[in-house]
């Protein structure tokens, strides 16, 4: 079973490396962890997602016994919590068509249990988009990426045969001048249909493949 950590610890050397040998005592397997610093730099967070914790008792117990730990809870996996995910990229008002159309099918399949996502991206500008497509690969949970906009080619095409090669992870394209719709699995006129399509493609309570629709236009 894997379950997600969340811990508020001292800024200090050598508190991760603690943090995790204990977890690694307990026969814990780190699958995802994630850091950041708050409160002008005094106090460190950290989320952990981890597998093989028999004893999450023990757990708690020696986690909160060190002493730069300042609060410490066990609780689901955002894995578990907010399932895959829907990433939306390109220009302003057709990423908001396909996220309503995303976010309305999404509806449908969490009410039956999933856990699907839709994060939104509204830019615009070869290198912004670029660097937004290669940051993709870094993201967790990522089910699918949808790119909306009138126009990309160039650098973005090159980013997206990169997160696929990389990845694997699907790319639906909406009907547009440039290079990008030739190497998207996908192209799709319609922003809402392309939102729908989306969450059905990730969707496991949906019968969408889209391996049967590659290089289609839609």
């Amino acid at each position: 079973m894997e379950i997600g950590i969340s811990i508020e610890a001292d800024n200090k050397i050598g508190v991760l490396h603690k943090l995790t040998g204990i977890v690694s005592e307990l026969g814990g397997n780190i699958t995802y962890t994630q850091q950041f610093i708050k409160d002008d730099g005094k106090i460190g967070f950290i989320y952990m997602e981890v597998e093989g914790i028999k004893d999450t008792e023990e757990l708690k117990k020696r986690i909160e016994s060190c002493e730069f730990v300042k609060n410490f809870e066990i609780h689901s996996s955002l894995k578990k919590i907010y399932g895959k995910r829907v990433i939306i990229i390109g220009g302003g008002a057709q990423v908001a068509e396909v996220a309503r159309g995303a976010i309305s099918e999404a509806d449908r399949h969490n009410i039956r249990g999933e856990r699907i996502s839709v994060d939104t991206l509204p830019i615009v500008g070869e290198d912004n988009l670029y660097e937004a497509v290669k940051a993709v690969a870094t993201l967790p949970r990522v089910g699918i990426l949808v790119l909306a906009g009138s126009l990309m080619g160039g650098k973005i095409t090159e980013a997206v045969k990169e997160l696929k090669e990389k990845t694997g992870i699907p790319v639906i394209s909406l009907k547009m001048f440039g290079s990008v719709p030739k190497v998207a699995d996908l192209v799709v006129g319609d922003p809402l249909q392309a939102g729908v399509l989306a969450v059905m493609a990730i969707a496991e309570t949906a019968k969408f493949d889209i391996n049967k629709v590659k290089g289609r236009v839609l």
